[in-house]
């Protein structure tokens, strides 16, 4: 196991540095520039400068949904409830567009005040009055399973949070969401619900800065990786190694895995959730190789298993081999979870460029940027808080690269 002293991954953040409000152009954010060790900055509008011509982009397509939901106990208790991921039915889709009732993993806030029993939350859709009920079923440490069911039941449970929830700002942004979250909250790209957190490295894109991309001779897929409210948890164990990994749902298209069958260089990964999938998919490979017979239902990278796999085989072998298996399944998409975690010490397998914002002390988004920039971390987040920037979800980004591409 991997021992690493997470408070060497710590730094000041001054609270003025956390963005609260998105700026009112998503393209107007700063953009900070490592490349050969250097620093510079730049406008994101302009951002078609830094990435070599014919480079494939990787955006993550998943859509926030609005999982927070305020309910209210007659004795006048307030019980916040996130939903996290869905478990009857499992597939996000199908729950999705259940009527009558669904059951999902939450966090559930002041559950002290729940003893038992179904809560009740009174909401508007279409000037209908409507109510929607949770009743818990299963509590397993910090998480709970919730069975939610509503009136009128003809409504799907899409059609329901959509009117009943809030969207889900992280802890951070010490404030309640307003109208503009609903817009801004997403990227202009969003696509598949079922994010509870946003990937924030694409809110900076508009569809002219994609334009611009694309005519400077780059490509841009789409995977999608279903962002879990565990993306905001704190490391609070002293070492790595005891840290939970939380996990999270992804869907790689045969498409998509034939363009980055493509690429030898040149792939730049839009935000950590990118990261995260395509080497998960790198790991998926060596494991269908090794296991011919692997079915579609278990597909799953635990917290380290990157680090205790011995085999060592090509980006092309590994995606050669998922697409062989798909086709031996008839799959158009490959669907799989991973709780891979990135320290100092993995060997990135994919990407050579990571657009990232500026993530929390201590997080496990901070230990991925040291894994790809070494110690060189500190250098960035101290121009960056020196020079102004703002960080986090609604701040601003950075793309960054190794010193030279002999190093990928």
């Amino acid at each position: 196991m991997i021992g690493i002293d997470i408070q060497e991954y710590n730094y000041d953040l001054p609270d003025e540095r956390i963005a609260q409000h998105p700026l009112s152009k998503r393209d107007s954010s700063r953009l900070l520039l490592y490349k050969d060790n250097k620093i510079s900055d730049d406008v994101f509008r302009n951002i078609s400068s830094y990435i070599p011509n014919g480079s494939l982009l990787v955006f993550n397509n998943t859509s926030v949904i609005r999982a927070r939901l305020i309910f209210s106990k007659d004795s006048g208790a307030r019980i916040e409830i996130l939903c996290l991921e869905p478990v009857n039915p499992v597939d996000y889709s199908l729950n999705f567009s259940c009527l009558s009732s669904v059951e999902w993993k939450c966090l559930v806030g002041n559950s002290k005040k729940w003893k038992s029993g179904k809560i009740e939350l009174r909401f508007k859709r279409n000037k209908l009055s409507c109510f929607l009920y949770a009743e818990r079923i299963l509590v397993d440490e910090d998480v709970c399973t919730i069975r939610f069911s509503w009136d009128p039941s003809d409504l799907s449970f899409s059609e329901v949070i959509e009117s009943a929830g809030h969207m889900p700002l992280p802890p951070y942004i010490n404030r309640p969401d307003i109208k503009e979250d609903a817009e801004r909250y997403q990227t202009v790209y969003s696509l598949i619900k079922g994010s509870v957190a946003a990937p924030t490295a694409g809110l900076h894109f508009t569809r002219e800065v994609i334009s611009d991309l694309l005519h400077h001779k780059n490509e841009i897929i789409q995977i999608t990786l279903h962002v879990g409210a565990g993306t905001f948890q704190p490391v609070k164990s002293g070492n790595i190694s005891e840290h939970k990994m939380h996990s999270e749902h992804f869907s790689v298209s045969q498409a998509s895995l034939n363009s980055l069958l493509k690429y030898s260089d040149n792939i730049i990964a839009v935000g950590t959730t990118s990261v995260r999938t395509l080497e998960s998919l790198y790991w998926l490979g060596i494991k269908i190789i090794d296991n011919p017979a692997l079915t579609p239902d278990k597909l799953f990278i635990d917290q380290w298993e990157a680090y205790r796999v011995v085999r060592n085989i090509t980006k092309e072998e590994s995606f050669e081999s998922i697409l062989l298996w798909m086709k031996k399944f008839n799959l158009d998409h490959i669907n799989a979870v991973t709780r891979i975690i990135i320290v100092p010490g993995y060997q990135f397998r994919i990407i050579n460029g990571i657009l990232t914002n500026f993530h929390q002390p201590k997080s496990t988004l901070l230990l991925l940027i040291s894994a790809w920039v070494g110690e060189d971390w500190k250098k960035v987040y101290q121009y960056a808080i020196t020079h102004q920037f703002r960080f986090l979800s609604y701040g601003d980004s950075s793309l960054l690269f190794r010193s030279s591409y002999s190093d990928l």
